[in-house]
């Protein structure tokens, strides 16, 4: 076999890694196609370095690629957690790592942005927003995740520094609050609560 196809053939296995995050352990199945594959997004870990989280709170991952998200939610949740992506790959994935993590109080499933979520009681929603996506989508994602949390509910975001300002605008005008949670060299992490 020609050494470049063998080569090329390696990109086709899983990738595997493991991350910390604060106390809590996490491994990872990925593969290539799939958002930071090979290791946890520094975005992510801002998120998650930050966020408060409750034993009762009944979370939704928003576009959750492999599962970081969820699956962090999850370890330190009673309630269930909803994980999706518009991805059939990325929920593929997602479920594998639920399985290797050995999680049963994970829910996993294909949807555009919140069309197929059919609860409104969340407590926390979480989404690593995606930069190049659009101003419009990204503003139905904030309305739809007000509209799908219940009083008190918290949405967290991690966006580039660079949307901070849209999203400040966007939480005030849809949640009338914005919190700026942690803000690194390239990444913010914002929170809006349902009043």
């Amino acid at each position: 076999m020609n050494p470049l196809h063998q080569e090329i053939d390696q990109y086709r296995q899983d990738l595997r890694f493991t991350t910390q995050i604060k106390q809590t352990r996490l491994e990872f199945i990925t593969t290539w196609g799939l958002f930071s594959p090979r290791a946890l997004d520094e975005g992510s870990r801002l998120l998650l370095e930050n966020i408060k989280l409750e034993k009762q709170d009944k979370c939704l991952d928003v576009g959750c690629g492999y599962g970081p998200l969820g699956l962090y939610l999850a370890k330190h949740s009673e309630n269930n957690i909803h994980m999706v992506d518009k991805d059939f790959v990325a929920v593929e994935y997602t479920h594998k790592n639920v399985e290797l993590n050995h999680l049963k109080n994970c829910t996993t499933y294909l949807s555009n942005g919140f069309n197929q979520i059919k609860d409104n009681d969340f407590n926390l929603i979480v989404s690593n927003l995606p930069a190049k996506v659009g101003n419009e989508l990204l503003s139905l994602y904030i309305l739809d995740a007000y509209q799908h949390l219940q009083p008190n509910g918290r949405f967290y975001v991690v966006t580039i520094t660079g949307m901070r300002k849209f999203i400040q605008r966007m939480f005030n005008d849809i949640f009338g609050n914005y919190k700026k949670v942690k803000q690194g060299k390239t990444y913010t992490v914002a929170m809006g609560q349902k009043i």
